[in-house]
């Protein structure tokens, strides 16, 4: 269900009315995200504006291009009012921080540095990592592979990599939840959850169900990746 630009219901809702989520709606594949979001029952709004932030409990940053992305977000004043609701606590992971999803791009934004960036390119810097922009090629590089979870002990999940960003290094607190070839594609650091992929491009939704459950403070998210 996507709900209108008016504010949602505020946080703390539980699992069986579902979190509202916003998706950011300025580049990439947003009706893929919101067809993700309405399968693990969540509602979803689309996110233009810095009033359209009002009342969600998580945010999705979809793919697209990263520098465009930065840009579009500073013309509509939404970098500063995100800046604000991502880093409320120390080093924005406070309780009241937003959850948040970046994935392809979205992780570029999220992440402390950036390789091969411009140098004006500003990041919310909320994911202690080091991720390398276009890091698997460019657009006619792009491809598709099963990715590891974990040990190992789930089913393998169907990624899509377009112009993909190579995560480099993390730090102690960052979580690798998925792997391609030794190399983290999924990672944790609290309520942000950064992907390499596209996990709105296949039918496998444990990525979004992963996320639904951080945004209402499930004690156990990740056990939605064994499937």
């Amino acid at each position: 269900m996507v709900a209108g630009s008016s504010p949602g219901p505020g946080r703390g809702r539980g699992p069986a009315s579902g979190p509202l989520i916003g998706v950011l709606d300025l580049q990439g594949d947003v009706r893929e995200h919101l067809a993700a979001l309405a399968d693990v029952g969540s509602s979803a709004r689309l996110v233009k504006r810095p009033a359209d932030l009002d009342g969600l409990d998580g945010l999705v940053l979809p793919g697209g291009e990263s520098t465009t992305l930065s840009m579009l977000l500073e013309s509509t004043g939404l970098f500063e009012a995100l800046r604000e609701r991502l880093s409320p606590g120390s080093h924005g992971h406070g309780p009241d921080a937003l959850p948040i999803l970046g994935t392809c791009a979205g992780l570029v934004l999220v992440a402390r540095e950036v390789l091969d960036g411009r140098p004006d390119q500003r990041t919310f810097g909320v994911l202690n990592a080091v991720v390398r922009r276009n890091g698997y090629g460019r657009q006619v590089q792009s491809f598709e592979s099963d990715v590891r979870f974990g040990s190992g002990e789930g089913p393998p999940l169907p990624a899509v990599f377009i112009r993909a960003p190579l995560v480099v290094s993390v730090g102690e607190e960052v979580d690798v939840l998925a792997t391609l070839d030794g190399v983290p594609v999924l990672v944790r650091q609290g309520h942000v959850l950064g992907s390499s992929f596209h996990p709105e491009l296949t039918p496998d939704r444990r990525v979004h169900g992963l996320f639904a459950r951080i945004c209402v403070g499930a004690d156990d998210p990740d056990a939605v990746l064994l499937g």
